[in-house]
Order: C-alpha cells, then sequence, then structure tokens
C-alpha cells in the first residue's frame, strides 16, 4: 500500500550514502578485526550474529531498554484513537502502540519496516502534552516509518555499538588482563581502529538524523495540517528536559537519535547532536504555517 506521506528524495539520497559509506567502513572494520584476531569465522559469525538481531529484533531490545511495553486500545483509548486517525488520513498500516514507564517525556518508533513497526511513547509525553500536541509528535513518528529511515538508523547505528563495545573490550583487556608484549601490540591496535570506526560512524549517524527530523516534522506537520502544534510540543519537551535528574537522562541518552527531542548535552551538543536545533525547527513550521495559510 502507497502511504499519502510523499518520499522524500533528499532523505534517500542520503540515507543510500550513509549505508554506503558505512557499509565500506564494516568491511574494514572486519577485515582489521580478522588481520588482528586471526579468525575470519569468529569474526564473521560475532558481527554477523550482532547485525541480525539488531535488524531483526530492533523493537523489542529497544522497548526492553526503555521498559516498554505493547498496549492495547482498551488501556490507552486516546493514545490509540489519535494514532488510527493519522493512520486513516497517511493511508498507512497501524503500528503497534507501546508506553514506557519513563518520567522522560519522549517518543520514538522503531522496527524493520512498516509491516512490523512499533510507535512508543513514555508516560512523561503523555503527562505533558495535550492531545492537539501529541498528535503533532505521533505525526512525526509515523512519517518516520513512511520514509522507512528507522531501519535505516538502526542499521547504521549497529557499526558504533560493535566499535564501542570493542573499545570497552579492549581497555577492560588492558586493565585486567594478563599479556605477553605482542598481546599487548594487537589490543592496542584493535582499541586504535575501533575508535577510529566509532568516530567515523558517529559523525556520519548525525548527519544523517539531523536531516531525517527536519523531514518528519515537516511531512508530519503537514499530515495534521497543524504544524504549530507540533511546534508548540517540541518546545514543552525542550524546556521539561532541563528540569528531569541527570542520572535519569543519562539513562536513555542512548537513544537519542530514535526520541523526537534529544536529552542531555553540555557544551558541545549542538556540534555532536542526534538533532537539529531547536530553532531551526521552528523556523521550518512557522514557514509551514504560512505555506498552509493559517496563523503562527
Amino acid at each position: 500500500m502507497q502511504s499519502r506521506i510523499k518520499p522524500d528524495r533528499q532523505l534517500s539520497v542520503r540515507m543510500g550514502v550513509t549505508i554506503f559509506f558505512l557499509g565500506l567502513l564494516y568491511l574494514v572494520f572486519a577485515a582489521a578485526l580478522v588481520v588482528l584476531l586471526k579468525s575470519v569465522v569468529l569474526i564473521v559469525v560475532i558481527l554477523g550474529a550482532l547485525l541480525f538481531a539488531q535488524y531483526w529484533y530492533s523493537d523489542r531490545i529497544a522497548l526492553a531498554a526503555l521498559k516498554g511495553h505493547i498496549v492495547t486500545p482498551e488501556e490507552y483509548p486516546q493514545l490509540h484513537a489519535v494514532l488510527d486517525r493519522l493512520c486513516s488520513l497517511a493511508d498507512m498500516p497501524k503500528p503497534k502502540v507501546a508506553v514506557a514507564d519513563l518520567d522522560v517525556p519522549n517518543a520514538f518508533a522503531t522496527g524493520r519496516n512498516a509491516d512490523h513497526a512499533v510507535l512508543c511513547v513514555t508516560t512523561g509525553i503523555l503527562g505533558l502534552l495535550d492531545e492537539k500536541e501529541l498528535e503533532g509528535v505521533l505525526a512525526h513518528e509515523l512519517t518516520h516509518v513512511a520514509h522507512r529511515d528507522v531501519a535505516v538508523i538502526t542499521i547504521a547505528s549497529f557499526l558504533g555499538v560493535v566499535a564501542g563495545l570493542m573499545m570497552r573490550f579492549t581497555l577492560y583487556s588492558q586493565v585486567f588482563g594478563r599479556r605477553n608484549q605482542n598481546t599487548a601490540m594487537v589490543i592496542m591496535a584493535i582499541m586504535v581502529v575501533s575508535t577510529a570506526v566509532y568516530a567515523i560512524s558517529f559523525v556520519l549517524i548525525r548527519a544523517l538524523s539531523r536531516y531525517r527530523e527536519l523531514a518528519a516534522d515537516r511531512d508530519g506537520a503537514i499530515l495534521t495540517g497543524q504544524p504549530s502544534q507540533l511546534a508548540s510540543a517540541l518546545v514543552k519537551l525542550s524546556d521539561s528536559a532541563a528540569r528531569i535528574p541527570r542520572r535519569d537522562l543519562r539513562s536513555v541518552q542512548a537513544f537519542n537519535a530514535f526520541f523526537i527531542s534529544p536529552v542531555g548535552g553540555g557544551r558541545l551538543a549542538g556540534l555532536f547532536s542526534t538533532h537539529p536545533k531547536l530553532e531551526r525547527r521552528l523556523d521550518q513550521l512557522a514557514r509551514i504555517t504560512e505555506q498552509l495559510g493559517r496563523p503562527v
């Protein structure tokens, strides 16, 4: 079934370029590990299994990590009613609906395709937004599903996750492991390669993530015809993040690339953020409001 949410050619090109370069990086990383660890079978099996698990079970992994669970229309009638209305407008299959028991107000979509998508909101966002603002957020997330960028960002994140794990493993090996000079050199080489791979994938993923958020803002606002409602929701989410305990923010910060609004950050947050600045998002929504002929 063809969604009424129009494809974004720029987003498609960016996703293709990102996957291409991350694929090359993946091959280089795997080859370097094979040379250093001298085991083709071991590396292929481990990396292949991790990639398969992250792609095929991404929805379950994300929900489990964020204490989310699938909910029925009887449990959350308003949430389901809003999503039913949006799916009818977009002419899309309805994703599964989940709620995460978190005070941090946010929302995200996950899953490998539209037929296996899950749209999750936190209990914090349900208590923060009114129905129209929630509709704007859900339209944003539904647009991610229509653009198929949820699966792409999941796959793109895989390499950074593996490189990060390798960095931790080699660091612990250096601190606690018994080794001779040759082993120490191999561990150091793995650390260097993993760090380089993590840094490159980090930059590529954030460049893609910032654009996909703008695309979802735009098409989600057009779908509802109420850009101001999404703008209001984004302002509330940004303001509320400053009042959330830092400990709670750190516990979910690893999922920033999936959230509608980033959490945490510091002085360099703007440079390395998975999302464009709030001002840029609001400016875009204001322009859409003018194009639709509605008062700001």
